[in-house]
């Protein structure tokens, strides 16, 4: 049932730090603070079950297909090759023990940062380009003269409900 076609990849390597602090009738007491180094990717591409036969002409020499729109399908941070780079409980150690809920902070934060650099850099725009080269070249000796294919232009939308986020 895999019908999402992934034709670009974006990795990047994210610094995020996090801290929390313990406080006392108002008063910080002592804070934590943990610098976590991610390492994390995005995969765009189109998803090929939403063709509709509208989507497809064939006028006599020619074929034409129109593609979906490019999305992100999906980003993740490969916890193997992220690390704690630095966990300070401050002075006295007097800061709160809070190592797990600071990395799952941090790797949230990360995974945002990193969806967010793969918008920045077209993500969805190269997707969409070598969705059109790579069927494209599929279709070629389909015995049409001519193999027209198109995609809908991505959408702004897109990014900023960008899939499902995993840490793995």
């Amino acid at each position: 049932g895999a019908s999402e076609l992934t034709t670009a990849i974006f990795t990047m390597e994210v610094v995020v730090p996090t801290s929390s602090t313990r406080t006392i009738a108002n008063y910080e007491m002592g804070k934590t603070t943990l610098i976590y180094i991610a390492n994390g990717e995005v995969r765009a591409g189109v998803d090929l079950s939403t063709i509709v036969p509208t989507d497809i002409q064939d006028t006599g020499d020619t074929l034409r297909v129109m593609l979906p729109p490019p999305t992100i399908i999906d980003s993740k941070i490969d916890v193997n090759q992220s690390q704690v780079f630095d966990y300070d409980r401050g002075f006295l150690g007097l800061g709160p023990d809070r190592a797990p809920e600071l990395q799952d902070q941090a790797q949230e934060v990360a995974l945002q940062k990193l969806i967010f650099a793969a918008c920045e850099e077209g993500i969805l725009q190269q997707a969409s380009d070598r969705a059109e080269l790579v069927v494209g070249q599929l279709l070629q000796n389909t015995g049409f003269a001519q193999v027209v294919v198109e995609s809908q232009p991505p959408t702004n939308t897109l990014c900023a409900t960008a899939g499902t986020g995993t840490v793995q």
